[in-house]
C-alpha cells in the first residue's frame, strides 16, 4: 500500500469528517438547548442540496447557489420551528420522533413536486476544478481540499459565535437552565427559532456543498442524518467541540477502514472474499467506535461542554 494512497484517504477522510460536522453541529446546538430530538434534519440538508443545483443551473453562479442554499434551509428551519417544533418542546421524545418524521416524509414529496423525481446534479465551478499538487507529490482534487477549509472556517466561527456573542452566552446559558433564562427576559421563543435556523442552515450548506460531488437526489439525507446521529454521540450531546472531533473520528475511520480491512484481509482470504468482508466489517467500524466510546465515557468526549 503507497504512502500517496495513505495520504489521499486521509484527505477524503477529513472531508468527509468536516461535511459531517456542518450536519452535526446544527443537530446538537438543537438537541442539547431544546432536548429536541429531530429526525427532519437531514431533510433540511436535501432542501440545501436542491436549492443550490436549481439556483447553479438558472444563475450559473456556484457562490450564489451556496448562499441561496443557506437561506432557504434557514428559513425552511425556522418555518417548521414555529409552525410544528415549537409544539414539541413540552412533548416526550416519541411524540418528537413522530412528529419529525412525519416531516421527513413532508419534504420528501414537497421536493419531489417541486423538482421533479429525477437527480439534479450541481457543476463544480471552474475556479475549483482539478486537482493540486499538495508536499510529497500528492495530487488533490482542489474542491475537495476547498471543502475541507469551509467546514473548518465555520467549525472556528460557531466556537467564536458560542464563546465571545451575547447570543453565545444565552445558547450556553438555554443549554444549562432554559427556565433561569426565560425568568432574566430574555425571549426564549426567539432564541429557540434562532438556534434551529442556525442548525437547518449549516445542514443545507453541507448538503450543496456535497451536491457537487454527488447526485442530488430525494432522499438523500436520510443516510447522512444518521452519521450525524453517531458523531454527536461520540462527541458528547450538546457541544461543538465534541461534533467536530466525533465528525472527524468517524470521516478517518469509516474511510481508512474501507482502505485497510480488504488490504489485512487480503493476506488470508481470496481477492474478491477480501473485498466482501472487508468492506462489510468497514461499513461497522463506525457504530463499534461509538460504542467503544460509549463504554469509556458514557456522555460522549465532550459531553456537557459547549
Amino acid at each position: 500500500m503507497s504512502m500517496l494512497l495513505l495520504a489521499e484517504q486521509i484527505l477524503n477522510g477529513l472531508q468527509l469528517g468536516v461535511m459531517l460536522f456542518l450536519m452535526a453541529a446544527g443537530l446538537t446546538l438543537v438537541f442539547g438547548v431544546m432536548g429536541l430530538i429531530n429526525l427532519a434534519h437531514g431533510s433540511l440538508y436535501m432542501v440545501g442540496a436542491f436549492v443550490a443545483a436549481a439556483v447553479a443551473g438558472a444563475t450559473g453562479s456556484f457562490v450564489l447557489a451556496l448562499a441561496a442554499a443557506l437561506a432557504a434551509s434557514a428559513a425552511a428551519g425556522a418555518l417548521v420551528e414555529v409552525l410544528v417544533i415549537r409544539r414539541l418542546y413540552g412533548r416526550d421524545h416519541l411524540d418528537q420522533v413522530l412528529a419529525t418524521f412525519a416531516l421527513i416524509l413532508i419534504f420528501s414529496e414537497g421536493t419531489r413536486w417541486a423538482f421533479g423525481s429525477f437527480p439534479l446534479y450541481l457543476d463544480i465551478p471552474g475556479w475549483l476544478a482539478g486537482p493540486v499538487t499538495l508536499p510529497g507529490g500528492i495530487r488533490y482534487p482542489l474542491y475537495r481540499l476547498a471543502l475541507i477549509g469551509v467546514g473548518l472556517l465555520v467549525a472556528l466561527g460557531l466556537y467564536l459565535l458560542i464563546s465571545h456573542t451575547r447570543l453565545g452566552v444565552r445558547i450556553r446559558a438555554g443549554e444549562s437552565d432554559r427556565e433561569m433564562i426565560a425568568a432574566l427576559g430574555v425571549d426564549i421563543s426567539r432564541l429557540y427559532t434562532m438556534v434551529f435556523a442556525l442548525g437547518a442552515g449549516l445542514a443545507g450548506l453541507a448538503g450543496a456543498l456535497v451536491g457537487a460531488i454527488q447526485s442530488v437526489q430525494v432522499g438523500m439525507g436520510e443516510p447522512v442524518l444518521i452519521l450525524a446521529f453517531v458523531v454527536i454521540v461520540i462527541g458528547g450531546i450538546g457541544s461543538v467541540r465534541g461534533a467536530l472531533a466525533g465528525a472527524l473520528l468517524v470521516g478517518l475511520t469509516d474511510t481508512l477502514g474501507g482502505l485497510f480491512l480488504p488490504w489485512v484481509f487480503g493476506h488470508y482470504l481470496g481477492p474478491s472474499a477480501a473485498a466482501g468482508a472487508g468492506s462489510a466489517l468497514a461499513s461497522m467500524l463506525i457504530y463499534v467506535l461509538m460504542a467503544g466510546v460509549l463504554i469509556w465515557r458514557p456522555r460522549g468526549l465532550f459531553g456537557g461542554a459547549a
